[in-house]
C-alpha cells in the first residue's frame, strides 16, 4: 500500500480548499426537483469546503467518519488539490433542473475531470488537443475486438465531446479518467449498456466482474449511477479496476491499474471524488 507523508496539523489548516463558487441559479419553476438541485450544489460547497488538503467527503480528513480502513494518516490516501465546481454559462440551467429535459451539463467538460494528485506524473498522451480527446483515442482503451461496436454506439448516440486525464504515481499505479458527453442522458446510458452487452473489455483486463459489495460513504451521489468492476485473478503483473459513472448526458470511465493489485483506498478516493464532481 502506498505510504504518504504525515501532514502536521498546522499545515493541514493552511491547505484547506477554498469554498466552491455556486453558479447563480436560472429562474425556473420552484418545484421539488429544482430545490433538490439547489440543495445538491449547496451540499457540494459544504462538503468540499470542509475537507483537508487533497480531497473531499472525508476521504483525506484527519477524522474521516464512516469510511472503513481510514484510521491513520499513512493509509495510502493521495493528496488531491482543492476541488472547485466550474461555473455555468450565463443563463444555462443545472443538469437536473426541470427546464433541462435533456439533462445536459453546460459547464466546461474539461473542468469536470478530476485533477491529478500531488506527486503524480501526468500522461501527456491523454491531454489531447486543447484538452479534447478524439473518439479513436478513447476507443483505444478497449480491446480491439470490441472497438467497432463501441464506435458505432458512440456515433449513434451523438457523442459530442471526449476529455480525459491520466497520471502515474511514484508506486507505479496508473489512473485514467475519461468523460464523454452525449446528445442526451438516454444515449449516455445506452453507451454504458453497449459496453456490457457487447462484452467489451479494457486492454489487459479480459476477465472482469462487477463488484456488488463496493458500497459505503460517498459512493451514492444524487442523480448519478455508479458501477465498479474488478479484474479477476490470475491477472498477471497488473490488476485493472474500473468504474463507470453516468450523470445526465455525461458518462465517466475511471480506470486504475497497478502491479500486484490496485489498492482499495486510493481507488475509492478517486472514484468518489469524480462521482461528486459530476453529481
Amino acid at each position: 500500500m502506498t505510504q504518504v507523508t504525515q501532514v502536521p496539523e498546522q499545515a493541514d489548516a493552511a491547505l484547506q480548499p477554498q469554498p466552491l463558487t455556486v453558479p447563480a441559479p436560472v429562474p425556473v419553476k420552484r418545484d421539488r426537483r429544482v430545490l433538490r438541485a439547489v440543495l445538491r450544489w449547496t451540499a457540494a460547497v459544504v462538503v468540499f469546503g470542509a475537507v483537508g488538503a487533497g480531497a473531499a467527503y472525508g476521504v483525506t480528513q484527519q477524522t474521516r467518519g464512516d469510511l472503513p480502513g481510514l484510521a491513520t494518516q499513512e493509509d495510502g490516501r493521495w493528496e488531491y488539490p482543492a476541488l472547485a465546481l466550474p461555473p455555468l454559462p450565463s443563463g444555462a440551467p443545472a443538469a437536473f433542473a426541470d427546464s433541462n429535459a435533456r439533462e445536459e451539463h453546460f459547464a466546461d467538460l474539461r473542468q469536470l475531470v478530476l485533477p491529478a494528485p500531488k506527486g503524480a506524473t501526468e500522461d501527456k498522451a491523454l491531454a489531447g488537443q486543447d484538452g479534447w480527446l478524439s473518439t479513436s483515442a478513447y476507443l483505444a482503451a478497449y480491446a480491439e475486438d470490441g472497438r467497432s461496436d463501441l464506435g458505432l454506439s458512440a456515433k449513434e448516440g451523438g457523442l459530442r465531446q471526449v476529455t480525459a486525464r491520466g497520471w502515474t504515481m511514484p508506486d507505479g499505479t496508473r489512473t485514467r479518467v475519461y468523460l464523454l458527453r452525449f446528445d442526451t442522458a438516454a444515449f449516455a446510458r445506452e453507451h454504458e449498456n453497449a459496453v456490457s452487452d457487447n462484452g467489451a473489455t479494457l486492454v489487459d483486463a479480459a476477465d472482469v466482474e462487477e463488484n456488488y459489495e463496493w458500497t459505503g460513504e460517498g459512493t451514492e451521489v444524487p442523480f448519478t449511477s455508479l458501477h465498479v468492476y474488478d479484474e479477476q485473478k490470475p491477472y498477471g503483473k497488473e490488476q485493472v479496476r474500473e468504474a463507470y459513472i453516468q450523470s445526465g448526458d455525461v458518462l465517466a470511465l475511471v480506470v486504475q491499474s497497478g502491479r500486484g493489485g490496485v489498492a482499495e483506498i486510493p481507488f475509492r478516493q478517486t472514484v468518489v471524488l469524480q462521482n461528486q464532481l459530476l453529481g
